[in-house]
């Protein structure tokens, strides 16, 4: 029996393909814990944990999370990528003796302060986990290089398999998406270009579903002539995804989905643990100011013509056939 562990929406959805493929070929549980519930509205559980109130939501998180699960019927834990609750669980069923796989194992940037807290958990969690489920040959060759021992495989990453069979055009709308802890001291610089941009090029349909976390939140004001809705169903993301003309965004979910689906990404961050996409379908932005100038390289020169280099859409396939023999 597997206990699968997801506390955001990302790691919900990528997840979600592969739950779906365990789906009475493999036993398994799953347990929320309860990060983003108000983007989590309509899911299913096992189990819930409630996050404890505190002056650091980081600490908060932990707290709710170590000496509170029972390991003693689960044979493994499955946690993804890099969040909070990710290192969490992942330390407290290390705690238990309960071997760890990680999924979309062995992504870095070195830079702890870029994404902070991101790139120090992920890295611990490769330190805990006793199966890495890498997405390319990179990042296999990471966790070699950094000896972490344990079973390595190379699978290709999970949220591509929710968009096989999707359509590819390309209209006037430019997808926006921020909301990253390392970028929250420059969100109003980069929501005031947003607004600038919008005016100049009346042509585009500027879109920005706007993040619920406070620190975002509280700048929506300053987008002028920008379309802000509310946080969006994933399935309507990839349907805007799978037809704008670009996107500026600084999330990692969305450069793997733009690369598959054949878009070209502005990403606002100076780092990206997404190194194979850089140049091919996204490049970095690590200033606001740098903004204005590669939406004009980009909006006429928007079609992208390389491989995905994060899988096919059939990862879940594999990960059950390498869990079946694990």
């Amino acid at each position: 029996m597997i206990l699968i562990c997801f506390g955001t929406r990302p790691e919900y959805i990528k997840f979600k393909p592969l739950i779906k493929e365990m789906d009475g070929s493999i036993k398994y549980k799953t347990l929320f814990t309860g990060q983003h519930k108000d983007l989590l509205k309509d899911i299913s559980f096992d189990y819930k944990l409630e996050i404890q109130e505190g002056d650091n939501r980081l600490d908060a998180i932990f707290q709710s999370v170590l000496n509170s699960i029972d390991f003693s019927e689960f044979d493994s834990v499955m946690v993804q990528g890099d969040t909070a609750t990710a290192y969490a669980v992942a330390l407290s069923a290390f705690n238990h003796q309960c071997p760890v796989i990680h999924l979309e194992a062995g992504m870095r940037t070195y830079d702890k302060e870029s994404p902070y807290p991101e790139e120090v958990y992920r890295q611990c969690i490769s330190r805990i986990a006793n199966v890495h489920l890498a997405p390319s040959d990179y990042e296999r060759d990471i966790l070699i290089n950094e000896r972490c021992g344990g079973d390595i495989w190379v699978v290709g990453n999970t949220v591509l398999d929710n968009l096989v069979g999707r359509e590819i055009s390309y209209n006037n709308n430019v997808l926006i998406t921020l909301h990253r802890r390392e970028n929250h001291h420059l969100i109003e610089d980069y929501f005031n270009k947003f607004s600038e941009l919008a005016k100049e090029y009346p042509e585009f349909n500027f879109i920005l579903p706007i993040h619920p976390n406070p620190n975002v939140y509280k700048h929506k004001d300053l987008l002028k002539d920008v379309d802000v809705v509310k946080p969006i169903p994933y399935d309507e993301m990839i349907d805007i995804i799978s037809t704008c003309r670009f996107i500026i965004s600084d999330s990692g979910g969305i450069q793997e989905e733009a690369s598959f689906l054949k878009k070209k990404v502005i990403v606002c961050r100076d780092k990206t643990e997404r190194i194979l996409t850089v140049g091919k379908n996204c490049f970095l932005c690590e200033d606001p100011s740098k903004l204005k100038n590669m939406v004009k390289d980009i909006k006429d020169n928007y079609k992208v013509n390389v491989e995905c280099p994060y899988g096919d859409g059939h990862s879940s396939e594999r990960i059950i056939n390498i869990i079946g023999e694990l």
